[in-house]
């Protein structure tokens, strides 16, 4: 679970509901018709921008974004150099006893492929199929919540002059105007806060996400590659470190080090 994201809304939350009780009262900022205006009328949009289907999905995007968790290059590193260690003592056939331990799907077909002596041309052309269809959904959910993001004080703002609109029938009577304008404006406020506390943040979160992940993928399949080549262990693992920054770099020969020493 990632824990940053739920953190971070929930600190945004209680930062802006703070301020507003050091001043007034929550209820001072709820309004039933400028929450659907502003709420409705940019997920009404969303529906006309995209297929439903799409935006149905977008709940399974954001599921990813909080509890699934990416897997680490260095974890992935020493397990390609186990697996290279067990085929160059046993074959190819022997990382069927290792299946049962891998719950990645990506990595699961992938070894199926290497343990089915799959050619290396054809596991890298399905798997960079299923990783372009996974990067493709990615940046589909950053697109809705990125229009989300912009809908949202736009929609606001519509809010606003309807509530402004109002507002100027009652001129006739002053004790009204105040109450109506701070009726106006909490719609922009609606707009302003959701945009900026909630959907941009999440395509933000997406869109990292994603890279972090295609990054793994694509270690992985080097390393599915080099099993199927029969590269040694320190092959596989001078390979794959390529893939880390220089500082993890040394950070993973340190490790190795201790665990060898």
């Amino acid at each position: 679970m990632d824990i940053a994201t739920i953190f971070g809304l929930i600190m945004g939350f209680a930062c802006v509901a703070g301020a507003i009780m050091m001043h007034g009262t929550i209820t001072d900022f709820v309004d039933l018709p400028g929450a659907m205006v502003a709420f409705g009328g940019s997920s009404a949009a969303i529906l006309v921008a995209f297929p439903f289907k799409k935006v149905r999905e977008v709940f399974g995007v954001v599921k990813q974004v909080v509890t699934v968790r990416v897997p680490q290059p260095q974890e992935e590193i020493r397990r390609f150099a186990d697996y290279a260690a067990i085929v160059r003592r046993d074959g190819l056939l022997s990382l069927e006893k290792k299946l049962s331990d891998v719950k990645d799907p990506f990595l699961r077909r992938g070894l199926e492929m290497v343990i089915d002596n799959t050619p290396h041309e054809k596991l890298e052309e399905v798997l960079h199929i299923e990783l372009g269809g996974m990067e493709e959904r990615h940046q589909l959910g950053k697109k809705i919540f990125d229009q989300l993001g912009a809908m949202l004080p736009s929609f606001g703002m519509v809010g606003t002059l309807i509530g402004l609109i109002q507002m100027l029938h009652e001129l006739d009577d002053p004790s009204k105007i105040g109450a109506g304008m701070a009726v106006a404006m909490v719609t922009t406020f609606y707009g302003a806060f959701g945009a900026n506390m909630v959907f941009l943040p999440l395509a933000a979160k997406l869109d990292a996400r994603s890279k972090e992940e295609i990054k793994v993928r694509e270690l992985m399949i080097h390393g599915l590659v080099g099993l199927l080549e029969g590269e040694s262990p320190r092959a596989m693992e001078a390979k794959l470190t390529a893939f880390l920054a220089p500082k993890s770099r040394q950070d993973s020969k340190d490790k190795s080090a201790s665990n060898a020493a």
